[in-house]
């Protein structure tokens, strides 16, 4: 991934010199500010196995939610505090139906998909986008989104802060123990005591309070709540977390390769954009990408699947006494 990355930066700087310039690049963090976080929350999830179809709808109906309290006169830390509800309330609904429940998380994430995505356009009359520029309520939260730290944009700050506790918690916690334990075999990980069902409650949970901390950024740099969805936002996240070396079945990965595969779509997508390529490309592209991210994947894992079953195989034929096969260097 990262000699990737590094050549396709090489390429679109020859190609286009502003690219590497450090406003250029202040674009491409922003445009994916809200991918990334959303990223953070898919990566967990997919760790254990699962997917979540709803995060872009989790977006779109948490931030209708925030929208609609600052209209109404709240106070910004107020509103923020509803909106994390709200998403945390949405995760948790998913999280519940798919743990405890045990109903399979494709079926429950694909229903609440369509569910969330009606509640955010339900809550204003006529699907209406609130518009917030100018409203006194809203102010000081659009200075923190689109502010900056230094030469840093703020959503760069809390990006990498976000990313920071995530990697603790999946590395030095029980919590990441656990979730990687049921990625990889969740009958094993309930005979060893974890909780099965409560880990996939909490891993979605936590998806739906990132989309929601997402929905505040997009919410900030648009000035504005939108009750639609973005059609490409969970292709985007999905491929970004795939894409970094995260197993689509569970068990492998981690946050720094998401964070290069958002790195890596973001900078697709801006050189794409600066050498004038159509913009009905982008998204094919993408595919592609997630294609290929995928295919290699499923080598790589054929591939430790034979290494271990000949391992397994010489071990056997050592204990019985067969003589083995050697093979010439």
């Amino acid at each position: 991934m990262s000699v990737g990355l590094v050549a396709v930066c090489t390429y679109f700087a020859l190609a286009e010199p502003t690219f590497m310039t450090w406003p250029n690049w202040q674009n491409i963090i922003r445009a994916e500010a809200v991918a990334a976080i959303l990223a953070i929350g898919m990566t967990f999830v997919l760790l254990t196995g699962g997917i979540d179809l709803s995060v872009a709808s989790m977006t779109a109906g948490a931030g209708m939610v925030l929208g609609l309290a600052l209209e109404h006169g709240w106070a910004w830390p107020l509103a923020l505090l509803a909106c994390i509800g709200v998403g945390t309330g949405m995760g948790f609904a998913n999280g519940f139906l798919i743990g405890p429940a045990r109903i399979p998380f494709f079926v429950v994430t694909l229903g609440t998909l369509g569910i969330y995505q009606s509640f955010a356009r339900l809550v204003t009359p006529g699907s209406q986008t609130i518009a917030l520029f100018g409203v006194t309520t809203f102010t000081r939260l659009g200075e923190l989104t689109n502010g900056t730290v230094g030469p840093l944009p703020n959503v760069l700050v809390l990006v990498i802060v976000l990313y920071l506790l995530g990697t603790v918690m999946l590395r030095y916690s029980k919590f990441g123990y656990s979730i990687f334990a049921v990625g990889s075999n969740p009958q094993a990980a309930r005979l060893t005591g974890v909780r099965v069902n409560a880990v996939l409650a909490s891993v979605y949970t936590t998806s739906g309070l990132l989309a929601a901390i997402a929905a505040t950024v997009r919410t900030g740099q648009s000035s504005a709540a939108t009750p639609d969805a973005d059609p490409t936002l969970m292709l985007t996240v999905a491929a970004a977390v795939l894409i970094g070396g995260t197993a689509f079945t569970g068990g492998d990965g981690g946050l720094l390769g998401t964070a290069l595969g958002i790195v890596f779509l973001g900078v697709i997508q801006n050189g794409l954009l600066l050498t004038n390529v159509s913009q009905f490309w982008q998204g094919t592209v993408s595919g592609v990408i997630l294609i290929l991210a995928v295919g290699f994947g499923v080598l790589r894992d054929y591939g430790l699947r034979l290494r271990q079953r000949r391992i397994v195989i010489t071990r056997r034929r050592d204990r019985s006494g067969s003589p083995r096969r050697l093979t010439p260097h």
